[in-house]
Order: structure tokens, then C-alpha cells, then sequence
């Protein structure tokens, strides 16, 4: 059935679909509409199970990992403070090899105090084990979110879904909400590899010394390598009940390019246009959407990129003393290969500052007209005199 529905209120459907059997939740801005419709679920009786009203993120994850520990189909979300606030429990999660799936409304961190859209939240936690899968509009947060519980649960990892803070997540569009019975035969009931029973009394996550250590993140390490498979194999089983599908990554015009643009989540929809205009003018440029950070698919990146001259990559986040997070990514992914393509990084869009078309086409014509980057990072829509009274 089709609906017009906010970004937010896509994952709060998944959710409900995907009969999640315990929600915690605390409320933080942008993320708030997705708390707030699955509590109403289970008020009203849409959904069965528990909701828990906790007294801060952290509370939040460390009661889903509880629940998730007994074996059922469990769910969160948060944004920005939220999300760093429980940074030593997304360790927990992960490390306990639960099946978690959590909502991430990217959010630009303070001070200054921010409430509007950056990636530097989410991708701050890229060591912690989590599988994260980005979102370019609402109709892909609904169905990334049911793809997500059969993934985490055949690989016992938890999957963070991520949509923009407001462009996504507070902005209506018609998405296709699937039937109940579809989604039924799609994501069937949770079968946890363990779970405490009372009946079966079992002491769980206890010390482990150097004898053992490593070896259980090494076997996270091959988990986090077999959900590059498993996750193409959950989005054939989608495409087949649903008829779409994602990727990895997606390319646009790639086959023929000699500068490729790389973005992810929402300011891949306007790219998709200026590519399309600029391709009209008779330029040679790609688009690379880049969906699954974790696990990174370095392959497909290779593939796609080979090909080309250069690559701008748009990133909406930053790693002081660095540069751009996927940048960094893509570099490295690139390492070793003859001829690589010379990359750009932009930098651009942070604490919800729009990335319009004529942005994008000024992003493309400085790569297309320098030959080589005249920064590490160039930071695209400054303004110049509000920068210098920031100072040093």
C-alpha cells in the first residue's frame, strides 16, 4: 500500500512489520517521530511485546542488549549525543554477537549546539562492530530496516540503519509499505543462536583473559566479512518478494567516465540531477552511491572506480587532521591500483547546511579543471568573513 509518510515514520513502519518484540527508547531531536509512533504501536496494541521508557541512550542500548540476550527481536534508535553517549555499549552489542537493529537519525555533534544534519556522528563509531548501512530517502529507510533484521540475525552482528537528519527523516514522500504477510515471508521469526533461559541457568559475556581474547574478535572480524555476502544474498531474497533492491553501491554512468562524484545518503538525489544535466551537456561523469560503510565494500569501490581520471568525493562529515571520512575509505580502497584515479575531497553540507545543484556542478568543475587537489580537503560553501572571526 502506498502512503506518504516521513522518513522518520518509514523506519517506525519497518519496525512494526518486522514484529520487534522490544523497543527502548529515549527521545532526542531529529530521532524523536520514530520513538514516539512505535510507542503509540504498542499502546494502542499495533504491536506486542515491551516498551521501555529509559532515562538516557545509554540506559537505551543496554536494554535492548538485555533483551536482545533473551532471545528476542529487539530495536532503538537515537542521534548525535545520543549515539556518543552510548558508544561503550555499541562495543557491548557487537561483542556479544546480538542482533540489535537501531535507527540513526545522522546529527551534527556540539558545541556549538547543533540539531541539524551531519555524517560525523555515525561514522565516529565505525570501530565499534556495528554493520552500517546508509539511506538515500524514506521508501529505502523502510526496506533497509527489514533487510537489516534478516542480516543481523543470520550473522549475529547488529545493523545500524542511517537516514539525514530532516531531509530524510522529517520530509513526506509516497513510500510503498509492504503487507504483513509479505513481510512475514520475508523476515520470518527470530531463531537466536542463544538465549538466556531460567530453566537453563548460564553466566554470559564474563571475563575473558589473553588465552581467549583475541580469538573472539577475530571471529567478529569473519562475521563482519560474511555479512558482505549475506547482505547481497538478504537483497536478492527482498528484490524477489518486494522488487527493489540497493546495492552496496550503486553507479550512475559509470562505464564511460572519466570523473566519478561519490556521495551517500540524501545528497545522492541531487547529484543524481546535476549528473544528468551535466551528461546532457555532453560531460564524462559518474556518480557513486556509496550504502554499506560497514562492511566496506572495497572490491565493488575498486571496480567501479578503476576506470576513471578522477574522483570527487562529497563527504558531509570530517576527522580533524585528516580530512573526510570516505575519502579516507576510498583512498585506501584505491591503494595499489595502476592507474589509480587522482582523488578530490569535498567537503561540505555540515551542521544542515544545504548542498544545492549549483554547489554539486562547482564541486565538478574544480575537479574536472585542476589536476591535482589544491588541499588535502577542500571545504565548499564557506563563508569566508564568519570564518576568519571564528579565529584559530
Amino acid at each position: 500500500m502506498r502512503q506518504v509518510l516521513e522518513g522518520s515514520h518509514a523506519i517506525s513502519e519497518a519496525v512494526r512489520l518486522a514484529r520487534v518484540q522490544v523497543t527502548a527508547g529515549y527521545p532526542i531531536t531529529p530521532q524523536t517521530h520514530i520513538i514516539e509512533a512505535i510507542s503509540e504501536h504498542f499502546a494502542d496494541g499495533t504491536m506486542t511485546g515491551r516498551f521501555i521508557p529509559v532515562e538516557s541512550e545509554h540506559s537505551s542500548m543496554a536494554a535492548v542488549v538485555g533483551a536482545a540476550t533473551t532471545g528476542v527481536r529487539t530495536f532503538t534508535a537515537t542521534s548525535s549525543h545520543g549515539l556518543a553517549l552510548m558508544h561503550e555499549m555499541l562495543h557491548w552489542a557487537s561483542a556479544a554477537r546480538l542482533p540489535i537493529v537501531m535507527g540513526e537519525v545522522n546529527r551534527a555533534l556540539g558545541p556549538g549546539w547543533n540539531i541539524w544534519m551531519d555524517q560525523t556522528d555515525s561514522l565516529a563509531q565505525r570501530d565499534t562492530g556495528w554493520i552500517q548501512l546508509y539511506c538515500e530517502d524514506g521508501q529505502e529507510a523502510l526496506d533497509t530496516t527489514l533487510m537489516a533484521y534478516r542480516l543481523a540475525e543470520q550473522v549475529n552482528l547488529p545493523v545500524m540503519v542511517v537516514i539525514d537528519a530532516f531531509f530524510v527523516s522529517h520530509t513526506f514522500e509516497p513510500i510503498e509499505v509492504p503487507d504483513q504477510d509479505d513481510v512475514d515471508r520475508f523476515l520470518p521469526p527470530i531463531k537466536p543462536r542463544f538465549a538466556l533461559d531460567p530453566k537453563e541457568p548460564a553466566a554470559l559475556y564474563q571475563m575473558a583473559p589473553p588465552a581467549c581474547y583475541m580469538e573472539m574478535r577475530r571471529s567478529i572480524d569473519l562475521a563482519m566479512d560474511q555479512a558482505a555476502d549475506v547482505f547481497g544474498e538478504v537483497e536478492e531474497e527482498f528484490e524477489a518478494v518486494f522488487g527493489r533492491r540497493y546495492g552496496s553501491i550503486e553507479t550512475v554512468g559509470c562505464d564511460d567516465a572519466e570523473i566519478i562524484l561519490v556521495t551517500t545518503g540524501s545528497a545522492t538525489s541531487t547529484s543524481r540531477m546535476v549528473v544528468e544535466k551535466l551528461r546532457g551537456q555532453g560531460e564524462k561523469v559518474g556518480l557513486l552511491k556509496l550504502k554499506r560503510f560497514r562492511p566496506f565494500p572495497v572490491e565493488a569501490i575498486r571496480r567501479a572506480l578503476a576506470g576513471a581520471r578522477k574522483v570527487a568525493v562529497l563527504d558531509r562529515n570530517f576527522c580533524f587532521g585528516v580530512g573526510g571520512i570516505f575519502a579516507q575509505e576510498i583512498r585506501a580502497a584505491l591503494c595499489g591500483l595502476e592507474p589509480a584515479p587522482v582523488m578530490f575531497n569535498f567537503i561540505a553540507g555540515l551542521g544542515g547546511r544545504d548542498i544545492p545543484p549549483n554547489l554539486i556542478e562547482e564541486l565538478y568543475s574544480t575537479t574536472k579543471t585542476h589536476a591535482a587537489p589544491a588541499e588535502k580537503s577542500i571545504w565548499m560553501g564557506l563563508n569566508e568573513e564568519l570564518l576568519e572571526s571564528c579565529g584559530i
